[in-house]
């Protein structure tokens, strides 16, 4: 894979030259000190992948990464040296599109492979996401579903440019929104306490992690919160799982929708938000082979148009909309 890096810490630039030289398949094409020059040097050279610092005198990672995705898009990791003190810079660069955060390998500090392994492990993820096809087939739809159980369900799943947009959906509903919400956003567990924070902040809704064995639940927004998969049981609780071990992304917003489409008996909506690569498309699919709605995300709204678009190929979403409508669309399913 080809890599850039832009940031202004020589030592830290050293330690990413060094973690990425342990695979001899990846080559850093070029180094920038700054967001300008990284804005300037992507339309000369564009890399496969971008290993974005936060902090950079002239223009910092955030503005960066909206001006490439904006210009010249392509993959981005966020790696910092404190995610904690930069947690809502972190999400703000999610929000234009930057795919995953990371720490910086730590120079000097124990084994250097070791040190290196997160890092590896996630421009190993991103290079199955960038070029990732799919070999499942889907079969024909079943007609829209209605039950009469009282509480529905809203399934969220996004991924690149998520923040954002589920700060935005969120806005759009009412605090006595009478259906349960379960979000599925592509966030290492270190972030997803403060991402869950974050939200219910911005947002106005109550938000937080998912915990082990509790069911969704009308008035609580839930986060998806480790790296192991969220899976609605047949008994209707929610639980983590290391199974499958095969998907790319932890947690898989497929694996989540899937065990929706299975096991969830009252009314569902499926919504596949902004997101690079294809996780969710099958997932939405199986919905919609249920009967539930299903809504994606439309391209001029999507920061990054890839989940949405898968979904659209295969004919898994109902409906295509721009984020500003899904909201209102939702309030309107769910009062009738």
């Amino acid at each position: 894979m080809r890599i850039a890096i832009v940031n202004d810490m020589p030592m830290a630039v050293e330690a990413l030259r060094r973690a990425i030289a342990f695979e001899p398949a990846h080559q850093v094409v070029w180094v920038a000190s700054n967001g300008a020059e990284a804005v300037a040097r992507c339309a000369e050279v564009l890399p496969d992948l971008i290993l974005m610092d936060l902090i950079m005198p002239v223009m910092d990672g955030v503005e960066a990464t909206r001006q490439i995705m904006a210009a010249t898009p392509c993959a981005i990791v966020v790696v910092t040296v404190d995610r904690q003190q930069n947690v809502h810079r972190v999400f703000e660069a999610m929000g234009y599109g930057a795919l995953d955060v990371v720490d910086t390998p730590a120079l000097g500090a124990g084994n250097p492979r070791d040190a290196a392994a997160p890092l590896l492990r996630k421009i190993l993820n991103i290079g199955w996401l960038i070029g990732q096809r799919d070999r499942r087939e889907a079969p024909a739809t079943a007609p829209l579903r209605h039950n009469l159980q009282r509480q529905g369900l809203v399934a969220i799943g996004s991924s690149a440019g998520g923040p954002a947009a589920l700060e935005a959906l969120l806005k759009g509903l009412p605090r006595t929104f009478p259906a349960a919400i379960v979000l599925v956003q592509h966030v290492d567990q270190v972030f997803a306490a403060g991402m869950a924070e974050w939200l219910s902040s911005a947002a106005g809704l109550p938000v937080r992690l998912a915990r082990e064995g509790e069911p969704p639940q009308q008035g609580t927004v839930l986060l998806a919160g480790t790296n192991h998969h969220i899976r609605l049981m047949k008994n209707g609780s929610l639980a983590y799982t290391a199974e499958p071990v095969n998907e790319i992304y932890r947690p898989s917003i497929d694996v989540f929708f899937e065990s929706v489409a299975r096991y969830w008996s009252g009314d569902a909506v499926g919504v596949l938000l902004t997101g690079m690569g294809r996780d969710g498309a099958q997932g939405l699919k199986s919905m919609r082979q249920q009967g539930f709605l299903t809504i994606a995300q439309d391209q001029q709204s999507s920061a990054v148009f890839g989940m949405p678009k898968a979904a659209a190929a295969i004919d898994a979403a109902v409906e295509i909309r721009p984020l500003e409508k899904i909201a209102p669309r939702l309030i309107e399913v769910f009062a009738q």
